[in-house]
């Protein structure tokens, strides 16, 4: 039987995981093994989350290469 690929989580929530570590760090009611733990984990979280951003701003990158020569103009949302 083939094993399923793991679902990576969205970078909304990995953050999302990594303030809930956070809240559980912060509480002070964590045994030094758990406190271990789940700082173990936050750093794993926090190196997903970084190269989600990096993945992100490539890609931002290789857009506004493709067309070099567009003009960019600001957005302004009451033309609506």
């Amino acid at each position: 039987m083939a094993k399923k690929a793991a679902k990576v989580p969205s970078f909304e929530e990995t953050l999302g995981e990594l303030e809930s570590i956070v809240g559980r760090l912060e509480s002070g009611g964590l045994s030094l093994d758990e406190a271990l733990s789940e700082f173990e984990q936050g750093i794993k979280l926090a190196r997903q989350g970084q190269q989600q951003l990096q993945h992100a701003e490539q890609r931002v990158q290789i857009l506004l290469n493709e067309n070099a020569e567009a003009e960019l103009a600001s957005f302004d949302d009451e033309d609506d």
